[in-house]
């Protein structure tokens, strides 16, 4: 799916001694279902209603999430949010979107 210029986006800083590590799982877990690929410090998953593009730094994982309408674009901050908290519940992790 292409998004158009007028798609709906926002992003969080979710502070982590572990962000590579976080951002490979997501994508492996998302991967068995949609497109998803990561490298060194960055990656996407692309999903039928929306996408989200990581960027892993020294202390913290990058995510912005963009989607066509505000149904898809909530559904996209809620399913990225929700995994990778339950992901990081030992380390105490919380995703507080922005945008």
């Amino acid at each position: 799916m292409l998004f158009s210029m007028q798609a709906i986006t926002s992003w969080a800083e979710v502070a982590t001694d572990k962000p590579v590590a976080y951002m490979r799982q997501l994508c492996k877990h998302f991967g068995h279902k949609n497109d998803a690929s990561f490298g060194e410090d960055s990656g996407h998953i692309q999903f039928d209603f929306g996408r989200c593009e990581l960027r892993a730094s020294e202390a913290t994982l990058e995510l912005e999430v963009s989607a066509n309408d505000e149904e898809s674009h909530e559904r996209m901050e809620r399913v990225i949010s929700s995994h990778l908290e339950r992901f990081g519940r030992r380390d105490g992790l919380t995703v507080a979107w922005h945008g």
